[in-house]
This record gives structure tokens, sequence and C-alpha cells, in this order.
């Protein structure tokens, strides 16, 4: 199920960039509501949590989404934890930088997928990167999977 930050009704098929948060990368997806489809887009390195904003700033003049969809990094009990935190904090520093709606995503397990999409068993950095801008998608496509079955 996702929250909602300021979700208007929506009268157009939207786009949306969907981020896997990470300390040290965050992951980047695109997708729209007019085939319900997330595609990877790219892997932002972060420091401590931290993007190059200059970075995001040309995915939104790029992309101009309607919306953001932020993965929540919840422990398997639906505890919340340090990294879910720093999540909810980037989320609202996006909302704050860009005045752009926020919805978030459980994202349990949405690394676990990604690699087996990608069949990678190890996390080295090169495949990292790889690894990181699929859970993006991942967690993006459960936002368009949700807002299908709502509004159909």
């Amino acid at each position: 199920m996702s929250a909602t930050l300021d979700t208007p009704f929506p009268s157009k098929p939207r786009i949306a960039l969907g981020f896997d948060f990470g300390l040290r990368y965050i992951g980047v997806a695109v997708g729209q509501e007019i085939t319900h489809s997330a595609n990877p887009l790219t892997t932002l390195k972060a420091h401590e949590g931290n993007p190059d904003w200059n970075q995001i700033t040309q995915l939104i003049r790029q992309w101009n989404p309607d919306l953001l969809i932020v993965g929540l990094p919840l422990n398997m009990d639906q505890s919340e934890q340090f990294l879910t935190k720093a999540a909810r904090r980037f989320g609202r520093r996006l909302h704050g930088r860009y005045g752009l709606t926020i919805e978030w995503i459980d994202e349990r397990l949405s690394t676990v997928e990604a690699r087996e999409r990608l069949n990678i068993k190890s996390s080295a950095s090169g495949r990292r990167q790889g690894i990181d801008q699929m859970a993006a998608q991942c967690i993006l496509q459960t936002w368009l999977t949700e807002q299908q079955t709502i509004h159909h």
C-alpha cells in the first residue's frame, strides 16, 4: 500500500520518477500510467544519503514528472529502521525542492527481485549500480500496478 503527501485526483496519465534510496547509491527509474510500465533510468552516487541535487534537478527537467515515488526500506516485520527514516527525509527534501507530490512504496525485497532479474549473486560496485536502478524500477512498477488496480 502506498501513503501519499498532497496527491491530487489524477485527471491525465501521469509520469513518475521512482527512487531506490541508499546511503551510497540512489537508483532512479521512470514510468508512466499510459502503459503502466517502468524502466530503469540511472544510478546516482550519494554521500551518506546526500545525492548530487544538480543531477536530480536535471532528471526532473528532462522527464518533467508529475510525482515522485520513493521506496521505504522497512524491516520484514514492517518496523522502521535507520534507512527508513533516511529515505523519508530524502522524500521530504525532494518535495521541498521540487514541490512535487511524493508517494511512498514498501520496498521490501526490491533489491532481491532486482538481483534475480539481473541474475547477479554478488554486489560488486559495477553491478551494484545496475541493481539500484532495477530496484527503482521494481518500486515504481509496484506503484503503477497499484494505480491500475485503484482506477479500474
